[in-house]
């Protein structure tokens, strides 16, 4: 449930035909545009966990855009999955994934599944994912491909995210992909201690992405970079 990021970082030019496969691409010509993703937007601007650079590297991005984006898929930006969402900048997937630090068989909450994308990745560095969508349409899109590729270590759930879900608290990780005005009281309590959370938040033009542990109780914050998400909303469309 993303939108235009904007890292504050400095990003590499990357000339755009690289990154895009030609329509009726085959599946060697996405996977040739994956390892570029990877070396050319990823690797080249510090993301160096093995097992996120491994999984996005594997992940077929291409699956979860429109059929009529598929040829965009590994291009250096978001694209839009319909219902006002789009799916994030690889960039972005790479570092929030990369800020986690998760480890296989743990545990991890993701708020906004939009395409499944993000979920995709992280079921792939081996975690079990739990995900909250609020869009009834995403969130059964995202099933569907989600199944077709296997990954049976995912959770769908349509609902608040707000809430989180406290059924399967407490979890090792939570990944949140639209930014609620404040840090949300209930994911703060479901975060194991000694877990981390990665959240955008703040107002829609002036957001920043944060990384928050739990030690002893406590909640530590630190603001990775500025960012533009979505905002996080109930279920009658209101702004958290």
């Amino acid at each position: 449930m993303t939108n235009l990021h904007t890292a504050g970082l400095v990003l590499l030019t990357v000339a755009a035909s690289l990154c895009m496969a030609p329509a009726g691409s085959s599946a060697d010509d996405f996977a040739d545009q994956r390892q570029k993703m990877v070396a050319w937007q990823i690797g080249a601007r510090g993301i160096s966990d093995a097992s996120v650079l491994k999984a996005m590297a594997t992940v077929p991005r291409h699956r979860f855009v429109p059929e009529d984006m598929e040829h965009l898929a590994y291009r250096d930006s978001p694209l839009p999955i319909g219902h006002g969402q789009t799916i994030s900048q690889p960039y972005i997937v790479a570092l929030m994934s990369q800020l986690l630090a998760v480890q296989p068989g743990q545990r991890v909450l993701e708020i906004g599944t939009g395409s499944g994308y993000q979920a995709a990745v992280l079921a792939e560095m081996g975690v079990l994912v739990f995900t909250i969508e609020i869009v009834p349409e995403l969130g059964r899109q995202a099933v569907g491909v989600l199944d077709a590729l296997g990954y049976d270590n995912v959770r769908v759930k349509i609902g608040d995210g707000y809430k989180g879900w406290p059924e399967h608290a407490p979890f090792d990780a939570i990944i949140v992909t639209c930014a609620p005005t404040r840090i949300p009281k209930p994911l703060t309590e479901q975060l194991a201690e000694g877990g981390r959370m990665v959240i955008p938040s703040g107002e829609k033009y002036d957001q920043q992405l944060f990384l928050l542990t739990k030690q002893k109780g406590k909640i530590k914050q630190e603001k990775i970079v500025d960012v533009r998400f979505v905002p996080m909303v109930d279920e009658r469309g209101k702004t958290y």
